[in-house]
């Protein structure tokens, strides 16, 4: 069954971007991935935001105001939901520098990390942490693999 993967810019202007070709960077991360981690089966939701718009999330949400790269909020397997990507593609625009990365490439790993977690990977304790991190290289594998130009490309 191929996932129906739903997707809002809500980056203010700041990216644009063909949203088959998310929906596609989605799709070969379900076919893949080693099973333990994949998504769970259903509709997936990826929301693309500004700094300012998801530190408001995270603040209603988890209770903390400050700017972060991506939230993940679970889904409901009787709905047939397999949960939300919360994304920021300005933070995705600050931080690709830090890490040798480009913006578009940097903004796939934060989709990739919350994909992840919906699978069950957390990333609090070190041990955990170092799985997430494992699970993100062989996403960013699939990317680099599949990919050969960005997915998004930032208008600032």
């Amino acid at each position: 069954m191929k996932r129906q993967t739903d997707i809002s810019d809500m980056s203010g202007g700041l990216i644009s971007f063909d949203r088959r070709r998310l929906r596609r960077f989605i799709d070969k991360l379900d076919a893949l991935l080693p099973r333990e981690l994949k998504a769970p089966e259903g509709t997936l939701s990826i929301a693309i935001f500004n700094d300012s718009d998801l530190a408001k999330i995270h603040a209603q949400f988890l209770d903390d105001p400050a700017e972060t790269d991506v939230i993940t909020f679970g889904g409901d397997s009787e709905d047939s939901f397999a949960g939300e990507i919360c994304a920021s593609a300005e933070r995705a625009l600050k931080c690709a520098k830090n890490y040798s990365s480009t913006p578009s490439r940097e903004l796939c790993l934060y989709i990739a990390h919350g994909y992840l977690h919906l699978a069950g990977l957390d990333d609090v304790s070190c041990d955990d942490a170092a799985a997430m991190r494992k699970a993100e290289a062989l996403a960013m594998e699939i990317l680099d693999k599949n990919f050969k130009k960005p997915i998004f490309k930032y208008n600032a």
